[in-house]
């Protein structure tokens, strides 16, 4: 019997009523349901209160010393309290909002109460009481499951229904690991750990289950994303660049500096891909100021020596106008002509622009998002790079691709991933990492200062723009908001444009039309703007080498990898900068983001910290995340769990006889059903 395709009206007490409410939950099947696991559990096994923490969640049982009282207050608010003897200790017991029990609680009754433990008053606020024997003995002792719920569903029913669903089909559970996997690991069986997971008879026993399951979890998921490129890689033929290795290593020896042990471990990675018959999927991190933007150029010059033509997208305009300079120091010197495609130019400019990419007239272009549109035309593309490849949606990159014949493609990224998430969302990529700054690149001086000394910072500025600096002054909000009391861009960009006449002060932010935010950011490149106050828009990309001051207003507000990227937009003259947080944390959260940010300067622990502070979905945000919704699994808690998966799936996919071992035919079943749904192709 398949589970995944057996309706969950198939378990007794779920009818039609039901299994609308349930769907509403995500369960459509009785695989669903199952599956459908507790995400906290309500502990009532009796602790001894003599060694239980302060603040611990604490079940006891004893008889009422006291009378109840009650007391009203706010207007129908109520507060009990009574006296019980637990093991010959009177604890003060309180209630509140529960008034109904002021009439069932009588002295010398046996009660049984759930709640918070004050050590220091002996007291226990109590939010769930059991009174009758028979209910006190049914639940001491036992972990019940607590699940999210909506509508009409109750955790009593939903507890229940699994229940019951284990009764009728737990026999029918699939085992999905393979057994020298399980012995290896000495995990569970599946059925039985989906069964624990549910309801543990202790809390080791849930911790071996989830272990299990978020193994069984992160296993498939790597199996799924290495299946997929196999797959993809024997289905489509890429482009076997054939270049003179010789006239490569010249223009490298061209370049005023030399290239770090990373860039070139990572231009070695690159051109073997290049030269690989099958289509390179690469995906290329490296630090802000790492030096990205050469390895590109070199990618483009051996793919210009191969006969192809080259593009890179780029979020915006100014930061396309900033590739294409310094693209060409590098690349015209050796004969590549380039071209640039942005929305701004004129219909003339533009339809050269086309006319010159379909002719093979232009072998390099550099644009935005109008790359992709239907007009261009290659000759024939080899090499597709997108630089900021998180600013671009999943289409809009799979757009970019069928500009030509499977050209290689190179994502590149300055928000450094942390390696788990790296592996989950980029999984079906090669990666390359760039983790060594060019030399001479002075870190960015990073201070934490509370909001009281703005005047100081102000004054701070002021010193460098005398000296001929620039500097960015960052806001959260662009207007005035009564629910938040944060800085606002309007009002700080007026406060200076007084407070430092002559000097001039531009504004920046999202509600801006493409064309007034180009317009500002020209100014500011050109030095026309000294001070920008900006929105977080800056982020991103822009390049301004007089820029020496960062300041961050209200920089709790913001997470660590954009604190970082933030930071980034300054000392890229090769000069000392500054960067400036001014917050007045409220949280433990915010004063160690302060704390992080003034420590270290290394993108990659910082956004390792982010990830651990945030969790993955608010690292990169709910629209772009990419991130696979598992049940159990964790990719922050179950980082070990998940590099242990994905070496086993490599191991076991990559094996000759994988299509041919008899027991691995729930993982030949599995790997068949994903491709007839289509769920395999993750782009």
């Amino acid at each position: 019997m398949d589970l995944r395709n057996t309706p969950v009206t198939a378990v007794t007490g779920v009818g039609e009523k039901r299994a609308e409410e349930l769907e509403q939950l995500g369960i459509r099947t009785v695989e669903d349901l199952l599956t459908y696991f507790p995400y906290r559990y309500d502990d009532y096994r009796l602790v001894d209160l003599t060694s239980a923490e302060h603040e611990e969640r604490v079940t006891v049982r004893g008889k009422l010393l006291t009378i109840p009282s009650i007391r009203w207050y706010g207007g129908k608010k109520s507060r009990i309290s009574a006296k019980l003897d637990v093991d010959g200790l009177a604890v003060q017991v309180v209630w509140f909002n529960q008034a109904y029990l002021k009439s069932k609680l009588q002295i010398g009754q046996s009660l049984m109460v759930s709640g918070k433990w004050d050590r220091h008053r002996l007291q226990i606020t109590a939010d769930r009481t059991f009174f009758s024997s028979a209910e006190q003995e049914k639940q001491a002792g036992r972990l019940m499951p607590v699940y999210s719920i909506s509508g009409g569903i109750k955790v009593a029913w939903l507890r229940k229904t699994i229940h019951q669903a284990f009764l009728q089909f737990g026999r029918h559970i699939e085992e999905v690991l393979p057994t020298e996997i399980r012995e290896q690991y000495r995990l569970m069986d599946r059925a039985q750990a989906m069964y624990r997971l549910h309801f543990p008879r202790s809390r080791e026993e849930g911790s071996r289950a989830r272990r299990r399951m978020a193994y069984e979890e992160l296993f498939l998921y790597e199996l799924k994303l290495l299946h997929w490129r196999r797959q993809t890689r024997e289905r489509v033929k890429g482009i076997a660049h054939e270049f003179d290795t010789g006239q490569v290593k010249q223009l490298i020896e061209g370049l005023p500096f030399s290239l770090t042990g990373a860039q070139q471990r990572v231009v070695r990675e690159i051109l073997d891909d290049m030269r690989s018959p099958e289509q390179m999927h690469r995906l290329l991190q490296g630090d802000v100021g790492s030096g990205k933007t050469v390895i590109a150029a070199i990618a483009l010059y051996a793919n210009y020596l191969s006969g192809c033509q080259g593009a890179l997208m780029v979020p915006t305009e100014i930061l396309a106008e900033q590739h294409l300079q310094s693209l060409r120091k590098i690349l015209e010197p050796h004969g590549v002509r380039l071209a640039l495609l942005t929305g701004s130019l004129t219909t003339k400019e533009r339809r050269e622009v086309l006319s010159e990419l379909q002719m093979g007239l232009a072998d390099v272009v550099v644009g935005t998002h109008a790359l992709i549109q239907e007009p261009v035309m290659f000759h024939r593309l080899g090499l597709v790079i997108t630089d900021e490849q998180h600013r671009f949606g999943v289409k809009q990159r799979a757009r970019f691709r069928e500009k030509g014949e499977a050209p290689d493609v190179l994502h590149m990224t300055a928000t450094p991933i942390p390696r788990t998430l790296a592996i989950t969302v980029y999984g079906d990529m090669d990666v390359s990492v760039i983790d060594e700054m060019p030399a001479g690149r002075q870190p960015v001086d990073t201070y934490w200062v509370k909001s009281d000394v703005w005047p100081r910072v102000v004054q701070f500025i002021a010193k460098e723009c005398r000296n001929h600096h620039q500097a960015y002054v960052i806001c959260p909000l662009i207007d005035e908001s009564e629910k938040l009391d944060l800085q606002n861009a309007q009002a700080v960009y007026e406060e200076l444009t007084q407070s430092l006449a002559p000097v001039r002060v531009g504004l920046l932010h999202g509600k801006m039309s493409p064309a007034e935010k180009e317009e500002v950011m020209r100014r500011f490149a050109a030095n026309d703007i000294q001070v920008l106050v900006s929105t977080t828009v800056v982020e991103v990309g822009v390049n301004v080498p007089n820029a020496t001051v960062m300041v961050v207003y209200d920089a709790d507000r913001f997470g660590l990898a954009q604190l970082h990227q933030l930071r980034g937009r300054v000392g890229r003259g090769g000069g000392a900068a500054t960067c400036i947080l001014v917050a007045d944390p409220k949280t433990e959260t915010g004063v160690e983001r302060m704390r992080i940010m003034t420590e270290t300067t290394d993108g990659f622990e910082i956004a390792q910290r982010d990830l651990e502070l945030r969790g993955p979905g608010d690292f990169f945000g709910v629209k772009q995340s990419g991130l696979p919704d598992f049940r159990v699994a964790d990719v922050v808690e179950d980082a070990k769990i998940l590099e242990i998966a994905r070496t086993d799936a490599i191991r076991l996919i990559t094996s000759s006889d994988f299509w041919q071992r008899k027991e691995w035919s729930p993982l030949h079943r599995y790997l068949r059903s994903l491709d007839e749904e289509g769920q395999v192709n993750f782009d």
